[in-house]
C-alpha cells in the first residue's frame, strides 16, 4: 500500500484531496490528509475507509518528519514560506514531493541532493503556475513545427466570478487564498515589451494596466504579474522581443487597488497593537495625515488619494467596509490581516454562483515566407456545485501528477517544474477527460 500525504486542506485542496480518495481503493493508495484546522482537514475526508485526517503544526518539527518518513508521496499545498521545510525533509527521508507553488530557489538547490536519494520534486505544479506552462510548452512546441521563430509571447491568468450583471462592485470573489490577492504585486514587476526592459514597483503594477477581449466572457484588464524575464528561459525563448505574463481582472479592479495599496493597507510586515478594539474606521484613519481635510474619514481619504469624494472608487471602498463603524475583533497583527479578514467577508462567494478560471496564450511567430502569425490558446472552466473552478484546476495537475509518481509512469527525478515533455504531454492528454480543454485559433497579422 502506498501512503499519500497531503499537507493542507484549504480552499485549493478539495478537488485534489477528493481526486486520490476515489483513485485509492484502485491504486491502493492510503491517504492522510493534515491541516492545523482539524475540522476542516476531517471534513474533506469525509469518513472515507481509504483517508484519514490530523491537526497539523507544520513548525512541528518532530511531527512534520515522523508523517513525511512514514509516507511514499507528499503533496504539499501549504503557504509558500514552508515549501524549503517540507522538500529539505522529504530529500532527508527519500520521499518525493508535488507542490502548486513556485519554486523556493532553496529549493532548486536541492537538485542534486534530489538525484542522489532518487525522487523527484515537482514545484509550480498547479493552475497559475502548472497549467499555464504545461499549455504554453506545447503552444510553443506546435509553432516551432510549423518553422515559426517566436518574437512575442503573452500569457494570461485569472481566477474571477463568472460574468454575471449582480456581482459585487469589485467584481470578484475570494476563492483562494485570501493573503495572495492581498499583497498581489508587492514585488513589482519585470517584463519586456517590444525588445525594452520594463520595470514595475508595487503601486505602478495596478497602473500599468491594458485591455484583453476574452471569448465569451467580454473585455477584462489586464495586468503585469512578477518577473517575466525568467521565463524566456524557462520557455527557452531567447530572443523574443516581447514576454509578458498578466494578470486578468474585469475592469475596476486595479484603479481601486492602487489606492488601497497607496493608502498602505497590503502591510503583512509591520504589527500593528489594538487593532482588534478598533472600528475599520478608525484603521483607515491611521494611515492618514493629521488635520487633512476635517473630521470625515471619507473626505480625508479623498483627499490624500487625490479622488473624487463622492467617485465610483470612494463607493467601492466604503462598500468594502473601510469606513465601517464595526470594530475589527478578531486577533489580527497587521494592516493586511484585518483587510483579508475584509476580503473574506465581503467577497465570499455565494453558494448559487459559480467562479471562473481563464488561461490564454498569444504567440506571435515570424515565418519564412515573411508573414507573421498570432497563435491564441484559451482555456475557461467554471465552477460546479461541488468544486470550484480554481480548486479543480490547482488540485487535479498535482493530483494526476501524483497518480503518474505511484504508477511507475513518471521516471523523472531531482527538481523539476512541468516544462518537461514527460510531464506536460501526459498531464495535458489527461486534462480534457475532466473537462479542461484549450481552444486554439491562428490568425495573419499584418
Amino acid at each position: 500500500m502506498n501512503k499519500v500525504l497531503i499537507l493542507g486542506a484549504g480552499q485549493s485542496a478539495p478537488y485534489l484531496i477528493s481526486f486520490m480518495l476515489e483513485n485509492a481503493e484502485k491504486h491502493d493508495w492510503f491517504v492522510t490528509v493534515c491541516d492545523r484546522d482539524y475540522q476542516l482537514a476531517k471534513q474533506r475526508v469525509n469518513k472515507h475507509p481509504r483517508g484519514q485526517a490530523l491537526e497539523f503544526d507544520v513548525t512541528d518539527i518532530q511531527m512534520r518528519q515522523t508523517l513525511i518518513k512514514e509516507s511514499d508521496i507528499v503533496i504539499n499545498l501549504l503557504a509558500p514560506v514552508f515549501q524549503f521545510q517540507v522538500a529539505n525533509d522529504c530529500v532527508q527521508f527519500g520521499k518525493h514531493v508535488i507542490t502548486a507553488s513556485y519554486t523556493d530557489p532553496r529549493v532548486s538547490e536541492l537538485n542534486k541532493d534530489a538525484l542522489r536519494k532518487g525522487i523527484l520534486i515537482l514545484n509550480e505544479m498547479g493552475l497559475d503556475p502548472g497549467i499555464d506552462h504545461m499549455s504554453a510548452m506545447r503552444l510553443i512546441e506546435k509553432v516551432r513545427n510549423e518553422g515559426g521563430t517566436i518574437k512575442g509571447f503573452l500569457s494570461y491568468g485569472s481566477a474571477v466570478p463568472e460574468p454575471d450583471p449582480e456581482l459585487n462592485p469589485l467584481k470578484y470573489y475570494i476563492t483562494w487564498n485570501p493573503m495572495n490577492v492581498v499583497l498581489a504585486g508587492e514585488a513589482g514587476a519585470l517584463y519586456l515589451e517590444e525588445g525594452k526592459k520594463k520595470v514595475l514597483s508595487h503601486p505602478q503594477v495596478f497602473h500599468r494596466t491594458w485591455a484583453v477581449d476574452v471569448e465569451d466572457v467580454g473585455r477584462m484588464e489586464a495586468y503585469p504579474n512578477r518577473d517575466s524575464l525568467v521565463y524566456m528561459n524557462v520557455f527557452n525563448l531567447p530572443n523574443v522581443n516581447t514576454m509578458v505574463r498578466a494578470t486578468l481582472r474585469y475592469p475596476g479592479w486595479s484603479e481601486v487597488w492602487r489606492k488601497i495599496i497607496q493608502l498602505g493597507l497590503p502591510n503583512k510586515t509591520m504589527q500593528i497593537p489594538g487593532l482588534s478594539d478598533m472600528t475599520y474606521d478608525e484603521f483607515t484613519q491611521m494611515f492618514l495625515p493629521l488635520n487633512s481635510s476635517g473630521n470625515d474619514t471619507i473626505k480625508r481619504v479623498a483627499h490624500y488619494l487625490g479622488i473624487n469624494p463622492t467617485g465610483s472608487i470612494i463607493h467601492k471602498l466604503e462598500w468594502l467596509g473601510l469606513f465601517s463603524k464595526e470594530k475589527i475583533g478578531g486577533n489580527p497583527k497587521t494592516a493586511a490581516d484585518v483587510l483579508v479578514n475584509l476580503l473574506k467577508k465581503k467577497l465570499a462567494k455565494p453558494a448559487d454562483k459559480r467562479d471562473l478560471v481563464i488561461l490564454m496564450h498569444q504567440i506571435d511567430a515570424k515565418f519564412e515566407d515573411g508573414k507573421t502569425k498570432r497563435y491564441t490558446s484559451l482555456m475557461k472552466d467554471y465552477g460546479t456545485e461541488k468544486f470550484t473552478a480554481i480548486a479543480k484546476t490547482v488540485g487535479l495537475p498535482a493530483a494526476l501528477a501524483a497518480k503518474l509518481v505511484l504508477t511507475d509512469k513518471l521516471q523523472l527525478r531531482g527538481v523539476h517544474i512541468p516544462t518537461h515533455p514527460a510531464i506536460y504531454n501526459t498531464v495535458l492528454d489527461e486534462l480534457p477527460k475532466y473537462g479542461i480543454k484549450f481552444q486554439e485559433k491562428v490568425e495573419e497579422k499584418d
